[in-house]
């Protein structure tokens, strides 16, 4: 069972971020090989949704309200730990993340940046491919979104 909390950026304590920050980075700079600024400036403006097994972090995505990322509400930085993967906690984190933007920001319309080897995971919850894929950080990405 995984326990969601969802927080600003102020709510934040130091040992959260700092759990967020190297798990984001154990899984989008180290395990993807991919080097990049992941600390953008962006957290800030974020709702952090964080998913805990055993008050460890297992899961995380931080979404956005209309106009602070994209035009309409977004999540990004969607990642489950390695090892985590299989008991299904990237539906969970998403359903808590789109819920969010629901409740927090009367929004419906989200959009996302993802990894194109996601598309699958993504159309399940209800997202659809907009656009032509490009690469981002070296990585294939879609644009997509659901309504």
């Amino acid at each position: 069972m995984l326990n969601i909390i969802t927080k600003t950026f102020k709510e934040l304590t130091l040992d959260e971020l700092y759990t967020i920050l190297q798990l984001r980075s154990a899984v989008f700079v180290v395990e993807q090989n991919c080097v990049y600024q992941d600390i953008d400036d962006k957290d800030q403006n974020a709702l952090h949704i964080m998913g805990y097994k055993q008050d460890k972090l297992v899961a995380y995505t931080r979404v956005f309200k209309p106009e602070d990322y994209f035009e309409y509400a977004s999540i990004g930085r969607v990642l489950v730990k390695a090892g985590e993967r299989h008991l299904k906690y990237g539906v969970a984190i998403m359903e808590a993340s789109v819920n969010a933007i629901e409740k927090r920001y009367n929004e419906t319309k989200i959009k996302i940046s993802a990894q194109t080897y996601l598309k699958r995971f993504y159309n399940n919850l209800g997202f659809f491919e907009v656009g032509e894929g490009y690469l981002e950080d070296g990585i294939p990405h879609i644009e997509m979104i659901k309504d």
